[in-house]
């Protein structure tokens, strides 16, 4: 199954709405246009950006006389890609790297960081795991399961230790080992915890300072928290300064809006969404493929 493909079957529940807006065959009419923004707002676009696309596009239809569902249901998906920042380095292809994936518990950062790996060490990078989340007991031995699938070194260190300071030996030993790649999994954190913030703000700037190599901090949302996702970007990003976001979990929500929210609201570039259990499941960001699978075009095509 191509990417396309699987990314249309991942976020066929967040589109299901547009669809029957899109294929009902009814006018473009003043009914059609609240129709379309009730229906993005309910995709968690947000009330605000929703009413600017729809703005939009109702300028563009009367500009260029669209007068049917089609086409302007192509036209939302052209004017969704090109609200996303442009990817100008993808952290996990221009190597050498280092990256420091946050979030919040269970969103999916364990399971990311293992992906990738594999996919890194399956490209014939050189590559090492970083297990900084010395809270979780169970996110050591998932990363542990990775590195033996994928022949990849796991640095980490016994449970409690300071995070900070497992950064550090982490990059010494991708140093060592003359790694291309590295990724560091950090412990899961409330983004309304100011002492356990200021705490992951102390290890980003160990790895910034120790390491041989560009460091990018990834924030990883779990697209089903749907508005709380949100909160959770604006809260990391004014603390980390973040690099990019990783949105996972597309294929169990009808809220896909909130990956098209998040990185138009604070300007960053998605570089990796996820919409399956698979590892290939994991893929590179697409704009444009991945508004046409948001909105349905080219569905029945």
């Amino acid at each position: 199954m191509g990417f396309g493909e699987s990314l249309r079957r991942g976020l066929a529940r967040s589109r299901e709405a547009l669809n029957e807006l899109f294929y009902m065959g009814g006018e473009v009419d003043e009914d059609f246009w609240e129709d379309l923004e009730d229906r993005l707002v309910m995709g968690d676009l947000g009330a605000e950006l929703s009413m600017l696309v729809v703005d939009e596009l109702r300028e563009q239809a009367a500009r260029e006389n669209l007068t049917r569902a089609p086409q302007i249901q192509r036209a939302l998906a052209n004017l969704l890609a090109e609200g996303f920042p442009p990817v100008h380095v993808d952290p996990f292809k221009d190597t050498p790297s280092c990256v420091l994936f946050v979030g919040v518990n269970g969103s999916g950062k364990t399971t990311t960081v293992g992906k990738l790996a594999k996919a890194s060490r399956d490209a014939g990078k050189r590559t090492l795991i970083g297990g900084a989340d010395t809270f979780r007991a169970a996110a050591i031995e998932q990363l542990q399961v990775w590195g033996e699938r994928s022949g990849v070194e796991v640095v980490t260190r016994e449970r409690g230790a300071d995070p900070a300071s497992v950064c550090f030996e982490i990059c010494e030993a991708a140093e060592r080992e003359d790694a291309e790649l590295t990724l560091i999994d950090t412990a899961g954190r409330l983004h309304t915890s100011p002492e356990l913030m200021r705490e992951l703000e102390k290890v980003v700037k160990v790895t910034r300072k120790r390491s041989g190599m560009p460091v990018s901090v990834v924030l990883v949302i779990d697209a089903t928290t749907g508005q709380n996702g949100l909160n959770q970007a604006k809260e990391f990003n004014d603390a980390l300064d973040l690099d990019g976001v990783i949105v996972t979990k597309l294929d169990g929500t009808a809220k896909g809006g909130i990956a098209v929210q998040i990185s138009h609201e604070l300007a960053l570039p998605i570089l990796r969404v996820g919409v399956g259990e698979g590892v290939d499941d994991l893929q590179s960001f697409d704009a444009l493929e991945f508004s046409r699978a948001l909105v349905g075009e080219n569905e029945g095509k």
